[in-house]
């Protein structure tokens, strides 16, 4: 089993499964009273180059929970890459910290903190990839169908670090996967490939006509049109995506159980309207609570001792 937790690829689906039971523990044990302190004087920190809601919650609160700490490094503090290099950043921390989690704009920092430290490194995101909200998303499912195997994601938008990172969660917890996305903006071939690769019996599909896409999918997934350091492409963006925005008529071309998601921050109006995103067939906030013992999962499996242990 890795010690980082960085890319769903570097994971077997049989650990990922295990890591998902433990979510599902802890959740209900913090339910039940409260979590037991599995990381007591053990301390997390934080780095962060972009914003952050979720992440930053999620993880600040969920080393509280479990008896432990986190500090917040913002970017002007740290200054990774810059001010001090990776691996100073690294080695520093892992003196000090038993955990790194770094929400960075180029994969190859989080791979590179990974490298020289001696700590575990967890990846809050990055411009490739997101697994946390992965982990997360899939618990969410399980708890809402009670069960992901042989379920039909569909995903809408941009084949951006979040389509990425579903498509290899998909894969390792059984989902058929279907991706849409305009000319110019799929999701790379590589990652569709690497996700067969996990699991060849689910069926992975590029479907440009949203229309098309939706139909059969139980879960209607999509994100914003444009990430942060897309700035720029704004208005374009917007232009391009308009056909796949989930609105009421999309969500009428999919079945009746089909529910939706978005891992948030949703530009309402742009990709999901208010309708679909607060309608009953949402499961977004749910979704967005869900990170918080999603997140612990992955503390305590890389950082503490299993549940029961």
């Amino acid at each position: 089993m890795p010690r980082n937790f960085l890319d769903l690829a570097d994971w077997t689906s049989v650990d990922l499964q295990g890591l998902l039971q433990l979510a599902q523990q802890l959740k209900c044990e913090w339910r039940d009273g409260g979590n037991r302190p599995l990381l007591a004087g053990q301390t997390l920190g934080m780095i962060f180059q972009k914003a952050s809601l979720r992440t930053r919650v999620s993880f600040e609160v969920g080393m509280k929970h479990l008896g432990g700490h986190a500090i917040m490094l913002g970017a002007d503090e740290v200054g990774l890459g810059q001010r001090e290099s990776v691996a100073d950043v690294a080695r520093v921390l892992s003196g000090m910290v038993q955990g790194i989690m770094a929400r960075v704009y180029a994969h190859s920092d989080v791979v590179e903190l990974a490298h020289w430290a001696s700590v575990p490194v967890i990846n809050g995101l990055s411009d490739d990839r997101h697994p946390c909200q992965a982990l997360s998303d899939m618990l969410t499912i399980n708890e809402h169908f009670g069960r992901t195997d042989g379920l039909r994601l569909c995903y809408l938008g941009d084949g951006n670090n979040i389509a990425a990172s579903l498509a290899l969660a998909c894969a390792h917890f059984g989902l058929h996967f279907t991706v849409s996305s305009p000319e110019g903006y799929a999701l790379d071939e590589e990652v569709l490939a690497g996700a067969e690769k996990i699991n060849a019996r689910i069926d992975i599909g590029l479907q440009s006509d949203p229309a098309l896409a939706v139909a059969g999918a139980d879960i209607l997934y999509t994100d914003t049109w444009v990430s942060m350091g897309q700035e720029a492409e704004t208005e374009e963006r917007r232009q391009v995506f308009r056909p796949w925005q989930l609105n009421a008529a999309l969500l009428g071309k999919a079945p009746s159980q089909a529910v939706v998601m978005h891992d948030l921050p949703a530009y309402r109006g742009k990709e999901i309207t208010d309708d679909v995103a607060d309608g009953d067939r949402s499961l977004i906030f749910p979704q967005a609570a869900n990170r918080l013992h999603a997140q612990k999962a992955i503390l305590v499996e890389l950082m503490g001792k299993r549940c029961g242990a």
